[in-house]
Protein backbone atom coordinates (compact mmCIF):
# COMPACT_ATOMS: atom_id res chain seq x y z
CA UNK A 1 0.00 0.00 0.00
CA UNK A 2 1.42 3.38 -1.00
CA UNK A 3 1.78 6.28 1.37
CA UNK A 4 -1.01 8.18 -0.44
CA UNK A 5 -3.35 5.20 -0.22
CA UNK A 6 -2.51 4.80 3.44
CA UNK A 7 -3.39 8.42 4.16
CA UNK A 8 -6.61 8.15 2.18
CA UNK A 9 -7.62 4.99 4.03
CA UNK A 10 -6.89 6.59 7.39
CA UNK A 11 -8.95 9.66 6.51
CA UNK A 12 -11.88 7.58 5.28
CA UNK A 13 -11.86 5.44 8.41
CA UNK A 14 -11.72 8.40 10.79
CA UNK A 15 -13.70 10.95 8.77
CA UNK A 16 -16.50 11.29 11.30
CA UNK A 17 -14.08 11.69 14.22
CA UNK A 18 -12.21 14.48 12.45
CA UNK A 19 -15.43 16.24 11.43
CA UNK A 20 -16.72 15.99 15.00
CA UNK A 21 -13.49 17.45 16.39
CA UNK A 22 -13.37 20.27 13.83
CA UNK A 23 -17.07 21.11 14.22
CA UNK A 24 -16.84 21.55 17.98
CA UNK A 25 -13.72 23.70 17.74
CA UNK A 26 -15.17 25.85 14.94
CA UNK A 27 -18.41 26.40 16.89
CA UNK A 28 -16.41 27.37 19.97
CA UNK A 29 -14.47 30.05 18.13
CA UNK A 30 -17.47 31.17 16.07
CA UNK A 31 -19.32 31.87 19.32
CA UNK A 32 -16.25 33.54 20.80
CA UNK A 33 -15.62 35.96 17.91
CA UNK A 34 -19.34 36.54 17.39
CA UNK A 35 -19.73 37.78 20.96
CA UNK A 36 -16.66 40.00 20.63
CA UNK A 37 -18.03 41.64 17.49
CA UNK A 38 -21.47 42.10 19.03
CA UNK A 39 -19.90 43.57 22.17
CA UNK A 40 -18.28 46.28 20.05
CA UNK A 41 -21.27 47.02 17.82
CA UNK A 42 -24.46 46.27 19.74
CA UNK A 43 -24.34 45.29 23.39
CA UNK A 44 -23.25 48.68 24.72
CA UNK A 45 -26.34 50.23 23.11
CA UNK A 46 -29.03 47.69 24.02
CA UNK A 47 -27.80 46.13 27.26
CA UNK A 48 -25.81 48.99 28.84
CA UNK A 49 -27.59 52.18 27.70
CA UNK A 50 -28.11 53.35 31.28
CA UNK A 51 -24.59 54.82 31.48
CA UNK A 52 -22.33 57.09 29.45
CA UNK A 53 -21.67 55.56 25.98
CA UNK A 54 -17.95 55.15 26.71
CA UNK A 55 -18.69 53.44 30.03
CA UNK A 56 -21.28 51.29 28.28
CA UNK A 57 -18.68 50.17 25.75
CA UNK A 58 -16.23 49.37 28.55
CA UNK A 59 -18.89 47.32 30.37
CA UNK A 60 -19.67 45.54 27.12
CA UNK A 61 -16.01 44.65 26.62
CA UNK A 62 -15.75 43.54 30.26
CA UNK A 63 -18.59 41.09 29.66
CA UNK A 64 -16.58 39.79 26.69
CA UNK A 65 -13.42 39.39 28.77
CA UNK A 66 -15.24 37.32 31.39
CA UNK A 67 -14.29 34.14 29.54
CA UNK A 68 -10.62 34.61 30.39
CA UNK A 69 -11.58 34.19 34.06
CA UNK A 70 -14.34 31.61 33.59
CA UNK A 71 -12.63 29.36 31.02
CA UNK A 72 -10.02 28.02 33.48
CA UNK A 73 -12.81 27.08 35.90
CA UNK A 74 -14.81 25.35 33.17
CA UNK A 75 -11.64 23.76 31.88
CA UNK A 76 -10.73 22.22 35.22
CA UNK A 77 -14.30 21.04 35.83
CA UNK A 78 -14.79 19.37 32.46
CA UNK A 79 -11.22 18.09 32.29
CA UNK A 80 -11.92 16.28 35.58
CA UNK A 81 -15.03 14.75 34.04
CA UNK A 82 -13.15 13.92 30.83
CA UNK A 83 -10.39 12.07 32.68
CA UNK A 84 -12.90 10.30 34.93
CA UNK A 85 -15.80 9.24 32.66
CA UNK A 86 -14.43 9.79 29.16
CA UNK A 87 -13.94 12.31 26.36
CA UNK A 88 -17.16 11.69 24.42
CA UNK A 89 -19.65 12.40 27.22
CA UNK A 90 -17.74 15.50 28.24
CA UNK A 91 -17.81 16.87 24.69
CA UNK A 92 -21.58 16.50 24.57
CA UNK A 93 -21.87 18.49 27.81
CA UNK A 94 -19.50 21.27 26.75
CA UNK A 95 -21.01 21.72 23.30
CA UNK A 96 -24.55 21.78 24.74
CA UNK A 97 -23.63 24.38 27.36
CA UNK A 98 -21.68 26.60 25.01
CA UNK A 99 -24.13 26.45 22.13
CA UNK A 100 -27.20 26.70 24.34
CA UNK A 101 -25.89 29.86 26.01
CA UNK A 102 -25.07 31.40 22.62
CA UNK A 103 -28.60 30.78 21.34
CA UNK A 104 -30.09 32.19 24.55
CA UNK A 105 -28.09 35.41 24.05
CA UNK A 106 -29.92 35.81 20.76
CA UNK A 107 -33.25 35.52 22.60
CA UNK A 108 -32.50 37.89 25.50
CA UNK A 109 -34.81 40.87 26.08
CA UNK A 110 -33.10 44.27 26.03
CA UNK A 111 -32.61 46.84 28.79
CA UNK A 112 -35.64 48.76 27.55
CA UNK A 113 -37.78 45.66 28.09
CA UNK A 114 -36.69 44.40 31.52
CA UNK A 115 -34.20 46.93 32.87
CA UNK A 116 -31.15 45.72 34.81
CA UNK A 117 -32.20 42.10 34.38
CA UNK A 118 -31.06 42.35 30.75
CA UNK A 119 -27.32 42.93 31.40
CA UNK A 120 -27.50 40.51 34.34
CA UNK A 121 -28.85 37.74 32.10
CA UNK A 122 -26.30 38.59 29.40
CA UNK A 123 -23.47 38.18 31.91
CA UNK A 124 -24.99 34.91 33.18
CA UNK A 125 -25.14 33.53 29.63
CA UNK A 126 -21.54 34.64 29.07
CA UNK A 127 -20.48 32.77 32.23
CA UNK A 128 -22.25 29.60 31.07
CA UNK A 129 -20.72 30.01 27.63
CA UNK A 130 -17.28 30.43 29.15
CA UNK A 131 -17.69 27.26 31.21
CA UNK A 132 -18.50 25.26 28.09
CA UNK A 133 -15.72 26.83 26.04
CA UNK A 134 -13.22 26.06 28.80
CA UNK A 135 -13.73 22.31 28.46
CA UNK A 136 -14.39 22.09 24.73
CA UNK A 137 -10.86 22.67 23.42
CA UNK A 138 -9.23 19.83 25.32
CA UNK A 139 -12.01 17.40 24.44
CA UNK A 140 -12.08 18.31 20.75
CA UNK A 141 -8.31 17.99 20.56
CA UNK A 142 -8.15 14.64 22.34
CA UNK A 143 -10.99 13.25 20.24
CA UNK A 144 -8.75 13.74 17.19
CA UNK A 145 -5.39 12.99 18.82
CA UNK A 146 -6.38 9.80 20.64
CA UNK A 147 -8.03 8.32 17.55
CA UNK A 148 -5.02 9.12 15.36
CA UNK A 149 -2.69 6.41 14.05
CA UNK A 150 0.83 6.79 15.43
CA UNK A 151 2.20 8.26 12.19
CA UNK A 152 -0.69 10.73 11.78
CA UNK A 153 -0.78 12.34 15.24
CA UNK A 154 0.36 15.71 13.92
CA UNK A 155 -2.21 15.86 11.15
CA UNK A 156 -5.11 14.72 13.35
CA UNK A 157 -4.10 17.13 16.12
CA UNK A 158 -4.05 20.04 13.67
CA UNK A 159 -7.67 19.55 12.56
CA UNK A 160 -9.36 21.03 15.69
CA UNK A 161 -6.77 23.84 15.64
CA UNK A 162 -8.10 24.90 12.24
CA UNK A 163 -11.40 25.59 14.00
CA UNK A 164 -9.89 28.83 15.37
CA UNK A 165 -9.62 30.49 11.98
CA UNK A 166 -12.72 28.81 10.56
CA UNK A 167 -14.80 30.16 13.46
CA UNK A 168 -13.22 33.57 12.99
CA UNK A 169 -14.06 33.59 9.27
CA UNK A 170 -17.64 32.42 9.86
CA UNK A 171 -18.28 35.08 12.51
CA UNK A 172 -16.77 37.83 10.35
CA UNK A 173 -18.77 36.75 7.30
CA UNK A 174 -22.15 36.46 8.97
CA UNK A 175 -21.83 39.72 10.92
CA UNK A 176 -20.81 41.48 7.69
CA UNK A 177 -24.03 40.20 6.11
CA UNK A 178 -26.11 41.43 9.05
CA UNK A 179 -24.63 44.93 8.83
CA UNK A 180 -26.20 45.24 5.38
CA UNK A 181 -29.45 45.93 7.24
CA UNK A 182 -30.23 49.50 8.24
CA UNK A 183 -28.74 50.48 11.59
CA UNK A 184 -32.22 50.54 13.15
CA UNK A 185 -33.05 47.01 11.95
CA UNK A 186 -29.60 45.72 12.90
CA UNK A 187 -29.90 47.03 16.46
CA UNK A 188 -33.52 45.91 16.73
CA UNK A 189 -33.32 42.31 15.52
CA UNK A 190 -30.59 41.82 12.90
CA UNK A 191 -27.84 41.20 15.45
CA UNK A 192 -29.83 38.27 16.90
CA UNK A 193 -29.74 36.19 13.70
CA UNK A 194 -26.10 34.97 13.99
CA UNK A 195 -26.66 33.89 17.60
CA UNK A 196 -29.81 31.99 16.70
CA UNK A 197 -28.14 30.38 13.68
CA UNK A 198 -25.58 28.96 16.10
CA UNK A 199 -28.27 26.44 17.09
CA UNK A 200 -27.91 24.81 13.66
CA UNK A 201 -24.17 24.35 14.22
CA UNK A 202 -24.72 22.96 17.71
CA UNK A 203 -27.32 20.44 16.56
CA UNK A 204 -25.03 19.41 13.72
CA UNK A 205 -22.15 18.95 16.15
CA UNK A 206 -24.23 16.87 18.57
CA UNK A 207 -25.59 14.73 15.73
CA UNK A 208 -22.08 14.01 14.45
CA UNK A 209 -20.78 13.15 17.91
CA UNK A 210 -23.64 10.89 19.01
CA UNK A 211 -22.39 7.80 17.13
CA UNK A 212 -18.71 8.21 17.95
CA UNK A 213 -17.22 5.71 20.36
CA UNK A 214 -14.94 6.56 23.27
CA UNK A 215 -11.31 7.20 22.29
CA UNK A 216 -8.96 4.19 22.16
CA UNK A 217 -6.51 5.75 24.64
CA UNK A 218 -9.17 6.28 27.30
CA UNK A 219 -10.48 2.76 26.72
CA UNK A 220 -7.00 1.40 27.45
CA UNK A 221 -6.73 3.51 30.60
CA UNK A 222 -10.13 2.28 31.78
CA UNK A 223 -9.37 -1.36 30.96
CA UNK A 224 -6.08 -1.21 32.87
CA UNK A 225 -7.76 0.30 35.94
CA UNK A 226 -5.56 3.41 35.78
CA UNK A 227 -8.36 6.01 35.66
CA UNK A 228 -7.31 8.90 37.91
CA UNK A 229 -9.57 9.32 40.94
CA UNK A 230 -8.53 12.95 41.37
CA UNK A 231 -7.07 14.11 38.02
CA UNK A 232 -6.44 17.70 39.12
CA UNK A 233 -4.59 16.62 42.26
CA UNK A 234 -2.54 14.03 40.39
CA UNK A 235 -1.69 16.50 37.64
CA UNK A 236 -0.56 19.25 40.02
CA UNK A 237 1.37 16.76 42.16
CA UNK A 238 3.12 14.71 39.48
CA UNK A 239 2.89 16.72 36.27
CA UNK A 240 3.23 20.39 37.28
CA UNK A 241 6.36 20.73 35.15
CA UNK A 242 4.47 19.53 32.10
CA UNK A 243 1.68 22.00 32.84
CA UNK A 244 4.19 24.86 32.89
CA UNK A 245 5.75 23.61 29.65
CA UNK A 246 2.33 23.45 27.96
CA UNK A 247 1.61 26.99 29.16
CA UNK A 248 4.96 28.13 27.77
CA UNK A 249 4.21 26.49 24.41
CA UNK A 250 0.88 28.32 24.33
CA UNK A 251 2.41 31.78 24.94
CA UNK A 252 3.83 32.33 21.44
CA UNK A 253 0.71 30.85 19.86
CA UNK A 254 -1.77 33.10 21.64
CA UNK A 255 -0.03 36.47 22.11
CA UNK A 256 0.97 36.91 18.43
CA UNK A 257 -2.49 35.68 17.38
CA UNK A 258 -4.16 38.59 19.16
CA UNK A 259 -1.46 40.99 17.97
CA UNK A 260 -1.78 39.90 14.32
CA UNK A 261 -5.58 39.63 14.30
CA UNK A 262 -6.86 42.19 16.84
CA UNK A 263 -4.20 44.73 17.82
CA UNK A 264 -3.20 45.24 14.18
CA UNK A 265 -6.63 46.73 13.40
CA UNK A 266 -6.41 49.45 16.06
CA UNK A 267 -2.70 50.07 15.39
CA UNK A 268 -3.20 50.39 11.63
CA UNK A 269 -6.21 52.71 11.91
CA UNK A 270 -5.21 54.81 14.94
CA UNK A 271 -1.42 55.09 14.94
CA UNK A 272 -1.02 54.62 11.18
CA UNK A 273 -3.21 55.90 8.34
CA UNK A 274 -5.08 52.80 7.16
CA UNK A 275 -8.82 52.57 6.68
CA UNK A 276 -10.59 50.06 8.91
CA UNK A 277 -11.72 48.09 5.86
CA UNK A 278 -8.10 47.66 4.74
CA UNK A 279 -7.07 46.23 8.10
CA UNK A 280 -10.09 43.93 8.40
CA UNK A 281 -9.68 42.61 4.86
CA UNK A 282 -6.00 41.89 5.50
CA UNK A 283 -6.84 39.97 8.69
CA UNK A 284 -9.57 38.03 6.87
CA UNK A 285 -7.15 37.07 4.10
CA UNK A 286 -4.57 36.04 6.69
CA UNK A 287 -7.14 33.86 8.46
CA UNK A 288 -8.10 32.23 5.17
CA UNK A 289 -4.46 31.38 4.38
CA UNK A 290 -3.97 30.06 7.93
CA UNK A 291 -7.04 27.81 7.59
CA UNK A 292 -5.44 26.12 4.59
CA UNK A 293 -1.94 26.04 6.09
CA UNK A 294 -2.83 24.51 9.48
CA UNK A 295 -3.76 20.98 8.31
CA UNK A 296 -0.95 21.03 5.73
CA UNK A 297 1.56 21.91 8.45
CA UNK A 298 0.09 19.22 10.70
CA UNK A 299 0.63 16.68 7.94
CA UNK A 300 4.17 17.94 7.34
CA UNK A 301 4.95 17.67 11.06
CA UNK A 302 4.39 13.91 10.81
CA UNK A 303 7.25 13.84 8.31
CA UNK A 304 9.82 16.17 9.86
CA UNK A 305 8.85 16.05 13.56
CA UNK A 306 6.66 18.32 15.63
CA UNK A 307 9.36 19.68 17.92
CA UNK A 308 11.47 20.66 14.92
CA UNK A 309 8.55 22.30 13.11
CA UNK A 310 7.49 24.22 16.22
CA UNK A 311 11.01 25.44 17.01
CA UNK A 312 11.74 26.51 13.41
CA UNK A 313 8.38 28.27 13.07
CA UNK A 314 8.75 30.15 16.36
CA UNK A 315 12.29 31.18 15.44
CA UNK A 316 11.15 32.47 12.02
CA UNK A 317 8.23 34.25 13.68
CA UNK A 318 10.71 36.01 15.93
CA UNK A 319 12.83 37.05 12.95
CA UNK A 320 9.76 38.49 11.21
CA UNK A 321 8.67 40.79 14.06
CA UNK A 322 10.65 43.82 12.86
CA UNK A 323 9.82 43.31 9.14
CA UNK A 324 6.14 43.02 10.16
CA UNK A 325 6.17 46.51 11.64
CA UNK A 326 8.22 47.87 8.73
CA UNK A 327 5.70 46.53 6.20
CA UNK A 328 2.81 48.03 8.16
CA UNK A 329 4.59 51.36 8.31
CA UNK A 330 4.69 51.60 4.51
CA UNK A 331 1.07 52.75 4.78
CA UNK A 332 0.19 50.80 1.65
CA UNK A 333 -2.47 48.17 1.06
CA UNK A 334 0.10 45.66 -0.20
CA UNK A 335 2.20 46.34 2.92
CA UNK A 336 -0.51 45.46 5.45
CA UNK A 337 -1.73 42.49 3.37
CA UNK A 338 1.77 41.04 2.96
CA UNK A 339 2.61 41.61 6.63
CA UNK A 340 -0.59 39.95 7.85
CA UNK A 341 -0.56 37.02 5.44
CA UNK A 342 3.06 36.13 6.24
CA UNK A 343 2.81 36.62 10.01
CA UNK A 344 -0.71 35.28 10.59
CA UNK A 345 -1.27 32.96 7.66
CA UNK A 346 2.19 31.45 7.09
CA UNK A 347 4.31 31.70 10.27
CA UNK A 348 1.66 31.48 12.98
CA UNK A 349 -0.18 28.57 11.29
CA UNK A 350 2.46 25.84 11.88
CA UNK A 351 2.81 26.90 15.51
CA UNK A 352 -0.89 26.42 16.24
CA UNK A 353 -1.01 23.32 13.99
CA UNK A 354 1.30 21.33 16.25
CA UNK A 355 0.52 22.95 19.61
CA UNK A 356 -2.23 20.54 20.65
CA UNK A 357 -0.27 17.44 19.66
CA UNK A 358 2.88 18.68 21.42
CA UNK A 359 0.94 19.28 24.62
CA UNK A 360 -0.83 15.91 24.40
CA UNK A 361 2.43 14.00 23.96
CA UNK A 362 3.92 15.15 27.26
CA UNK A 363 1.03 13.89 29.42
CA UNK A 364 0.06 10.30 30.18
CA UNK A 365 -3.45 9.36 29.04
CA UNK A 366 -5.03 9.11 32.52
CA UNK A 367 -4.49 12.85 33.21
CA UNK A 368 -4.09 14.11 29.64
CA UNK A 369 -7.37 16.05 29.49
CA UNK A 370 -6.62 17.86 32.74
CA UNK A 371 -2.96 18.46 31.90
CA UNK A 372 -3.42 19.98 28.45
CA UNK A 373 -6.39 22.05 29.62
CA UNK A 374 -4.51 23.52 32.59
CA UNK A 375 -1.51 24.39 30.43
CA UNK A 376 -3.63 25.81 27.63
CA UNK A 377 -5.81 27.95 29.88
CA UNK A 378 -2.85 29.18 31.94
CA UNK A 379 -0.99 30.24 28.80
CA UNK A 380 -4.12 31.85 27.37
CA UNK A 381 -4.80 33.78 30.57
CA UNK A 382 -1.24 35.07 30.86
CA UNK A 383 -0.58 35.92 27.23
CA UNK A 384 -3.90 35.86 25.35
CA UNK A 385 -6.38 38.49 26.47
CA UNK A 386 -3.59 40.65 27.85
CA UNK A 387 -1.64 40.91 24.56
CA UNK A 388 -3.63 43.71 22.85
CA UNK A 389 -3.85 45.56 26.18
CA UNK A 390 -0.09 45.35 26.78
CA UNK A 391 0.72 46.32 23.19
CA UNK A 392 -1.69 49.28 23.28
CA UNK A 393 -0.27 50.39 26.63
CA UNK A 394 3.29 50.25 25.31
CA UNK A 395 2.33 52.30 22.26
CA UNK A 396 0.69 54.92 24.45
CA UNK A 397 3.61 55.10 26.87
CA UNK A 398 6.24 55.42 24.13
CA UNK A 399 4.31 57.84 21.88
CA UNK A 400 3.45 55.35 19.15
CA UNK A 401 6.92 53.79 18.92
CA UNK A 402 6.54 50.14 17.88
CA UNK A 403 9.94 48.98 19.17
CA UNK A 404 8.71 48.18 22.74
CA UNK A 405 5.89 46.11 21.24
CA UNK A 406 8.46 44.25 19.15
CA UNK A 407 10.45 43.52 22.30
CA UNK A 408 7.28 42.24 23.97
CA UNK A 409 6.71 39.82 21.07
CA UNK A 410 10.37 38.78 21.28
CA UNK A 411 9.84 37.85 24.95
CA UNK A 412 6.92 35.57 24.02
CA UNK A 413 9.14 33.91 21.39
CA UNK A 414 11.90 33.35 23.95
CA UNK A 415 9.53 31.85 26.52
CA UNK A 416 8.17 29.35 24.01
CA UNK A 417 11.61 28.39 22.68
CA UNK A 418 12.59 27.53 26.25
CA UNK A 419 9.35 25.56 26.61
CA UNK A 420 9.95 23.48 23.45
CA UNK A 421 13.49 22.70 24.67
CA UNK A 422 12.03 21.41 27.93
CA UNK A 423 9.24 19.54 26.09
CA UNK A 424 11.80 17.59 24.08
CA UNK A 425 13.46 16.46 27.29
CA UNK A 426 10.30 15.25 29.02
CA UNK A 427 8.66 13.58 26.01
CA UNK A 428 10.96 10.56 26.08
CA UNK A 429 10.24 9.92 29.77
CA UNK A 430 6.49 10.30 29.17
CA UNK A 431 6.56 7.78 26.32
CA UNK A 432 8.42 5.27 28.49
CA UNK A 433 5.83 5.66 31.25
CA UNK A 434 3.04 5.25 28.73
CA UNK A 435 4.28 1.90 27.43
CA UNK A 436 2.31 -0.20 29.97
CA UNK A 437 -0.90 1.50 28.77
CA UNK A 438 -0.19 0.32 25.23
CA UNK A 439 0.33 -3.30 26.16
Amino acid sequence: MTEHESTTTVLRKNKKVLIASLTGSAIEWFDYFLYGTAAALVFNKIFFPMVDPVIGLILSYLSFSLTFFIRPIGGVLFAHIGDRIGRKKTLVLTLSLMGGATVMIGLLPTYEMIGLWAPALLILMRIIQGMGIGGEWGGALLLAYEYAPEKRKGFFGSIPQAGVTIGMLMATFIVSLMTLFSEEDFLSWGWRIPFLLSSVLVLLGLWIRKDIDETPDFKRVKASGQVAKAPLRDTLKHHWREVLIAAGLKVVETAPFYIFSTFVVSYATSTLTYQKSQALEAVTLGALVATIMIPLMGLLSDKIGRQRMYAISVFLLGLFIVPWFMLLNTGTTWGIVLATVIAFGVLWAPVTAVLGTLCSEIFSANVRYTGITLGYQLGAALAGGTAPLIATGLLAKYDGDWVPVAWYLAVTVTISLIAIFCACRVKRATLIQAQPERL
